[in-house]
């Protein structure tokens, strides 16, 4: 479900394994199903989030979808019991008896998503879940500084248009699902992650957001844009008292129910 040139790093993505699960945790708390037949977890990654899914519902027949063949990998080295795919959900559908899809992080890099979602939302049975968390800190200063470090360095040129777009207003998601619900929640959470100062924050997004400014350049170019970010890092996120730095990190939330 991930969009980039390379494909993706497991062991990298989970070195900050307990702040990546608390959205997904957040988002399953508020799902009202009792005993779902089949829940599907769209955006696998390594399987953290399925991890929880399973978890919940130990009867149902739970399912990782990913579109990156790493992840898939190391979800189904983690979860030997379950399923896992490969697939892309620009085209992907839910089989019958789905009652829960389940997406941590992953939509942002979808085109025209919030029409994949209705679409998936449509797809489902009367009483069926779509839960969606997508993070929404492109106004954040690690992306305004990720965007001003690309267009200062002498990479300019090859990272235009690599700076992700906002996502839609909060209307345009509530227009397209509620047609297709009873009922859609939907409401923002600001997590503060304390990470190890900047360079910690700086590996955070190299397994996220920075891929779309690190894949086009050569190894050489790669360290010099992470060391002119990091050092822009230091003054946007300086060092509290214990010595780590807040990363602030809003998150968008939307549950529907069909």
């Amino acid at each position: 479900m991930r969009q980039a040139a390379e494909d993706w790093n497991p062991s990298l993505y989970l070195k900050f394994e307990d702040e990546r699960t608390r959205p997904p945790r957040d988002l399953l708390a508020q799902v009202p199903l009792v005993r779902p037949r089949r829940v599907v977890d769209i955006g696998c990654g390594p399987g953290n989030s399925t991890q929880l899914l399973a978890e919940r519902w130990p009867e149902a027949e739970v399912i990782g979808l990913d579109s990156s063949p790493s992840m898939v990998k190391q979800a189904s080295e983690r979860l030997p019991g379950l399923r896992f795919e490969v697939a892309d959900v620009a085209t992907w559908a839910p089989e019958p008896g789905t009652d829960l899809i389940f997406g941590n992080a992953v939509f942002q890099w979808v085109p025209d998503h919030p029409a994949v979602l209705a679409r998936l939302l449509a797809a489902l049975p009367e009483g069926g879940v779509l839960a969606v968390q997508m993070p929404d800190n492109v106004a954040e200063p690690s992306h305004r500084l990720m965007a001003e470090t690309a267009a200062r360095g002498p990479w300019a040129d090859r990272l235009a248009g690599a700076a992700r777009e906002e996502l839609p207003a909060i209307g345009t998601y509530y227009d397209l699902l509620k047609p297709h619900a009873r009922h859609v929640d939907i409401w923002h959470t600001h997590y503060n992650h304390p990470l190890a100062g900047p360079a910690a924050i700086a590996d955070w997004f190299r397994s996220t957001a920075l891929r779309p400014y690190l894949g086009p350049l050569d190894e050489t170019a790669r360290a010099a844009f992470l060391a002119d970010y990091t050092a822009r890092l230091a003054s946007a996120y300086p060092l509290r008292v214990d010595g780590t730095s807040l990363l602030r990190f809003p998150r968008l939330f939307i549950l529907a129910v069909r």
